[in-house]
């Protein structure tokens, strides 16, 4: 008998958050939530209610929220959760800090057996279906022991959080990444700052090998190990094509990204802006090998971010990645390197080179002197 596929994509806001609130009502014994920004409202106080519902069933409830991310919530917005008997933590919720360390990570475990990850927030800016209305993002839900990997992974979290930025240097350190042919069919990658990023050294391990790749990001800035990467790819006769945000919620980040247009497509890697809604999918495709989680392909989640991606490497999942990218890409400008160059302004062009210092350079530079404040 064949088992039961495990995944399934999440495709709009309006089918995660369905998802989210029918998975709160089925957990049986323990919930944990952790996202970068919960903001109340619709879908926020749907979410609140599902929660404290569940808590007064008996359930454990832990929600773990950003800081920074979560900053507009009312102080008392979480009462009735702590009432019924669920946890509220926040992650660096106090102190200039919080502006450069961040709790990025998006997840959802359930009875640590159903996990829901991908680039969700929540927050009303993502109802909808990504093309009429609300961002484009993206979302997995998958089953069976990954979802108890995942829920330790929070619990690690969690408990870090409660400890303070000025205990986290005693943690001791992980193991290095084994190389990616001994990898298990998942694997779960983190990035997090002052450390080397296991998200960046598989990313890289798997496009040494790759013959196509596809990825999407709401946040681009690649490094150099990344494009350089990508451009031995398509020196091999591969093919790598990258989608970006045409319309975003942070200028700054596009204009950064865009500074690296013109020398991609001199090396014949294809870049598409989606156009209709801001775009905040995550996604990357190696082969048959998919990324998904909550780090873009950028400075920020490589090296300064708490990020958590899964590394699943399954043919049958990565054709239907495949699939969501040529969805993503119906709805996308293709950036052309005869037009690019003399396709904006002077003041434009000038604003890109700057962006590109700041994010790819000096945010950087600002992550590695606050750590060395709790070495």
């Amino acid at each position: 008998m064949t088992a039961a596929w495990p995944y399934r994509w999440l495709e709009t806001g309006d089918e995660f958050y369905r998802t989210l609130l029918a998975d709160l009502a089925a957990a049986q014994s323990s919930i944990r939530l952790e996202t970068y920004i919960y903001a109340a409202g619709a879908p926020g106080d749907a979410v609140r209610a599902a929660l404290v519902a569940a808590a007064r069933r008996g359930v454990r409830v832990q929600v773990l929220l950003d800081g920074f991310g979560s900053l507009e919530l009312p102080g008392d917005y979480w009462a009735e959760l702590a009432a019924a008997g669920g946890v509220c933590r926040y992650f660096n919720p106090r102190g200039l800090t919080r502006l450069v360390f961040r709790d990025h990570r998006k997840l959802l475990v359930c009875d640590a057996r159903v996990a829901l990850v991908g680039g969700f927030n929540i927050s009303g800016a993502e109802l909808g279906d990504g093309v009429a209305r609300g961002w484009r993002d993206l979302g997995l839900r998958l089953e069976g022991a990954a979802a108890g990997e995942l829920a330790a992974a929070f619990d690690a979290m969690l408990a870090w959080a409660a400890a303070g930025l000025r205990r986290r240097r005693h943690r001791r350190r992980r193991p290095a990444a084994a190389p990616p042919d001994n990898w298990p069919p998942v694997a779960l990658l983190a990035s997090e700052p002052g450390r080397r990023s296991a998200l960046r050294r598989a990313l890289l391990a798997d496009f040494r090998q790759a013959r196509e790749v596809r990825a999407i990001s709401a946040y681009f800035l690649p490094g150099r190990p990344l494009r350089r990467a990508w451009r031995r790819i398509a020196r091999r006769g591969g093919d790598v094509q990258l989608i970006t945000a045409g319309t975003t919620d942070v200028r700054l980040a596009r204009f950064a990204g865009r500074s690296l247009y013109a020398r991609l497509l001199r090396r014949r890697i294809r870049i598409f802006e989606y156009q209709p809604q801001v775009l905040h999918t995550k996604l990357v495709v190696a082969d048959d090998v998919v990324y998904v989680g909550s780090a873009n392909l950028d400075n920020r989640s490589l090296h300064i971010n708490y990020e958590l991606v899964l590394r699943l490497a399954d043919p049958r999942l990565a054709a239907e990645a495949r699939r969501l990218f040529e969805g993503h890409r119906l709805h996308c400008r293709p950036i052309e390197r005869r037009t690019w160059a003399r396709s904006r302004p002077f003041w434009e062009r000038l604003a890109e080179r700057l962006a590109y210092v700041l994010l790819a350079h000096l945010d950087t530079y600002f992550a590695r002197r606050g750590l060395a404040r709790w070495r």
